[in-house]
């Protein structure tokens, strides 16, 4: 045998057992991997009940607790559930699929452009130029004319931010608002949701200029026809007519029974923000949808829209931090998506979740 032969079945010999021995590597997991030098991003969700469909006789002041506790957490933006007028804008270039979509999620700017002149997109530039170089100390006229960019680019909310900073005295028509819009602000601050009485109140007493709008309605689709929409609609309700829902619904009922002072506000939003809310809202929704047996899978296409929309919401919260890395992001956000929104966040590598049991159970 000659000896370049040996040489060969020598080195065969002893390196097969390497690869046969080599272990299977781990699955790659993103959260193993965080930011080891520099300040990390922090996110907060906070879980609401939608305040809009509280019974009327909620007064928004005994938020006024809750409110204090989250100012003192010092976000440095805080993210809200609601359609940016970008989306917005793209969604009505789409009416085929979205003319529902459009109803019931996007506000209509119309009002703005015409006391403004300018569309979506064209506002939208002209409010982040605006921004770009935004002076430490605006005067009213600067803070009346980026409310006016906001309305027009589709942003109520955070046009409802700089109304807030202004002094009550200031709160009037001219530099692009006009006596509609100023009439649309005011009935906004006495009516809003979450992303009024919570978010732009809080980012106004922060020192914001914005919040950021991060929901996403792109998977929405309508069904084929009336008949497909009727029977999808059925048998999704069937599905969620178990006891997790009765027990949620229970559990809401005695909330907002005991709404009438900021602790019992407090208490609610203790009670939604508890770890086992996840849980029992999967039970009651959107576990129960995924198995419920129509041959057509109506409840499995309607998880795929759930988890499409919070991974896309995910995704826009993430990109607000582009921008300052190493800031605290408060989100709030309707119950439901908390926890979607905490485990795919936490999946990033510069974010860590920050609970809120440091706020809502902090010492009075």
């Amino acid at each position: 045998m000659s000896r370049l032969l040996v040489s060969i079945l020598f080195a065969a010999f002893f390196s097969a057992p390497a690869f046969v021995a080599a272990a299977p590597a781990a699955p790659f997991d993103p959260a193993a991997y965080k930011l080891q030098s520099g300040r990390i991003n922090e996110v907060m969700v906070l879980g609401t009940p939608h305040l809009s469909q509280l019974p009327k006789s909620f007064d928004p002041a005994h938020l006024s607790t809750l409110n204090a506790r989250l100012l003192g957490w010092k976000p440095q933006a805080i993210a809200i559930e609601a359609l940016s007028g970008l989306q917005c804008a793209y969604l009505r270039s789409y009416p085929q699929r979205y003319a529902d979509t459009i109803k019931s999620y996007c506000w209509d700017p119309a009002a703005a452009h015409a006391a403004t002149g300018l569309d979506v997109v064209a506002a939208t530039v002209q409010a982040q130029r605006l921004l770009a170089a935004w002076p430490a100390a605006p005067s009213a006229a600067q803070r009346r004319t980026l409310a006016s960019l906001f309305l027009a680019g589709g942003e109520r909310a955070s046009a409802l931010v700089q109304w807030l900073r202004l002094p009550e005295a200031e709160r009037r028509a001219g530099d692009g608002l006009d006596a509609r819009l100023v009439s649309m602000l005011n009935d906004r601050l006495q009516r809003g949701g979450e992303d009024v009485l919570i978010a732009a109140v809080v980012a106004a007493k922060s020192g914001h200029e914005q919040v950021y709008a991060m929901d996403d309605h792109t998977s929405d689709a309508p069904a084929d026809n009336a008949r497909e929409e009727k029977a999808s609609g059925e048998a999704i309700m069937k599905a969620w007519d178990n006891p997790h829902t009765a027990q949620r619904k229970r559990s809401s009922a005695a909330l907002e029974a005991a709404l009438a002072t900021p602790a019992g506000v407090l208490a609610m939003y203790r009670a939604y923000n508890e770890p086992g809310q996840a849980e029992l809202i999967f039970r009651s929704d959107f576990g129960a949808a995924l198995e419920e047996p129509s041959p057509q899978h109506f409840g499995r296409n309607y998880v795929a829209y759930w988890e499409t929309r919070n991974l896309r919401m995910a995704s826009n919260i993430r990109e607000v931090m582009m921008a300052r890395p190493g800031m605290r992001v408060l989100v709030v956000v309707g119950a439901s998506h908390k926890a979607y929104l905490e485990a795919y966040l936490s999946q990033m590598h510069d974010v860590r979740i920050a609970g809120t049991d440091a706020v809502l159970r902090q010492a009075d």
